[in-house]
């Protein structure tokens, strides 16, 4: 045996130990299961992150390991995101009856799905892996964690939090584990294929693994959030949502916008009020330099990927005014595509700007643009027309349309509108997944129908037909 096959056996076997006693652990704890011990559980590990000292422990290795983002909003995602979450769930049945319809005789039950395998990324490695966690317990699953080699420590450290809460209330600690350290392509290939259900977060080489590991799978597209803004819209408004959701968390988010279309008879007026809300208009030529710094042999450059902006102007050689006072930079640009590298996801504190002679040219330049990346995941829309936003569901290949918002705070849920909290996405077929929808607790769930016989409910031909005989003859 060669000495690596040796090596992969040696890892395979590590996870393998690891999923049995998930299992095992599981096992357990659906038995005989009550909705009470499901809720204590997934309270157990929301309040591992949401207690205040811990989130800030957490925010401050986070930022410390993975060199992105900042501490004060990691601190704000990660208590929003769990108290949502918790907002969201509270009251939900999951073990027991769902639902009863007598009409059709059917009873439905709520059945854990037993060992979640979860990839989560280095962006946001304390706020993704508790969601996982606490939809995962609320459906008397067991979960096991595969974090980015980035995100290993603080997800290491989230863990020993949860065990010291699970120990309180008598919680096995084998239902909430990770992959053995140090993590490797190998062992999450081996959760993958060993687990129940997969769900991945981020890397999107990761979810195209998921989707052919041979096992249930849950994967994100990626993002590239695009945003119309037409004459209609509040400019003042616009901006300052825009500003505040591109520079939350240094634009770690894949809801942060990264391109941002303004219609003409708007444009001038608008990038005064982006200029206000801290977002400095860079020259033909500065954009220019900006592109060839950001991308590098196809890549983004790590020195400026989620970077502070006075980090990230100094990185890049930008010199802009009132350089103090800047939040993010704007980037004029004409084309969209692979020669156009500012079209797609910048995970930085720049955003593209384009030109629109119309409302119907956005929603064509909108098009184009996620197409080339970003497709199913969201658009946004600044504007006082809800038929323009009703247009953009309708014509764009997009499962979210966010209408006068701030793109990242609301496409992951907020306390202001309708969206399950969530880390992750779902971009439909349009970006390859297979759902549609804000990862939540009802995708951790089995459920089964008890079904019985009811009165026939059987149409005749004629009944069915008739219409269309009597338009175009049998």
């Amino acid at each position: 045996m060669s000495a690596v096959s040796s090596d992969i056996e040696y890892e395979n076997a590590a996870v393998d130990e690891v999923v049995h006693r998930a299992r095992v652990a599981q096992a357990k704890f659906a038995e005989g299961a009550t909705q009470e011990r499901y809720d204590q559980a997934a309270l157990a590990a929301a309040w591992a992150l949401l207690e205040p000292t811990r989130n800030q422990a957490l925010s401050e290795l986070a930022v410390a390991s993975t060199g992105l983002g900042n501490v004060p909003d990691k601190i704000t995602k990660n208590h929003r995101k769990t108290l949502g979450l918790l907002r969201d769930i509270d009251g939900a049945i999951t073990t027991g009856v769902l639902r009863e319809d007598a009409a059709l005789g059917i009873t439905e039950y709520a059945r854990p799905m037993g060992v979640i395998g979860a990839v989560v990324p280095s962006t946001n490695p304390a706020a993704t892996p508790t969601n996982n966690i606490i939809n995962a317990l609320k459906c008397g699953n067991a979960i096991v964690i595969s974090p980015s080699p980035k995100g290993n420590a603080v997800f290491e450290q989230l863990l020993a939090y949860m065990y010291e809460q699970f120990d309180k209330i008598g919680l096995d600690r084998d239902l909430v584990q990770m992959v053995p350290t140090p993590s490797s392509k190998i062992k999450t290939q081996r959760l993958m294929e060993t687990c129940d259900l997969v769900v991945v977060t981020g890397s999107q080489d990761n979810v195209r693994r998921a989707y052919s590991c041979g096992t249930p799978a849950i994967g994100v597209g990626a993002g590239n959030a695009t945003v119309i803004i037409d004459e209609t819209a509040d400019l003042t408004a616009a901006a300052e949502k825009i500003a505040a959701s591109k520079t939350f968390d240094n634009a770690t988010s894949c809801s942060s916008e990264n391109v941002l279309i303004v219609v003409d008879s708007v444009r001038e007026a608008f990038l005064e009020a982006l200029d206000a809300a801290g977002g400095r208009l860079l020259s033909d030529a500065q954009s220019t330099q900006l592109k060839q710094t950001l991308f590098q042999g196809g890549h983004l450059n790590r020195h400026l990927i989620a970077k502070d902006i006075d980090v990230f102007l100094q990185a890049s050689e930008l010199n802009v005014e009132r350089a103090d006072s800047a939040r993010f930079v704007v980037m004029p640009t004409i084309g969209v595509g692979s020669d156009h590298p500012e079209s797609g996801e910048k995970l930085s504190l720049a955003v593209a700007l384009y030109s629109a002679s119309s409302f119907d040219a956005a929603v064509s330049l909108a098009t184009e643009v996620l197409a080339f990346q970003g497709a199913g995941h969201s658009i946004g829309l600044h504007s006082e027309s809800d038929e323009r936003a009703r247009h953009l569901a309708q014509v764009i290949p997009t499962c979210r349309v966010i209408v006068n918002q701030a793109h990242c705070f609301a496409t992951g849920g907020a306390f202001n509108n309708g969206m399950p909290f969530s880390l992750s996405m779902g971009c439909g077929t349009w970006g390859g997944n297979s759902i549609d929808d804000n990862v939540n607790y009802r995708h951790f769930l089995n459920i089964t129908k008890v079904v019985r016989p009811i009165d026939p409910v059987e149409p005749t031909v004629e009944s069915l037909f008739a219409s269309y005989w009597s338009e175009v003859g049998r």
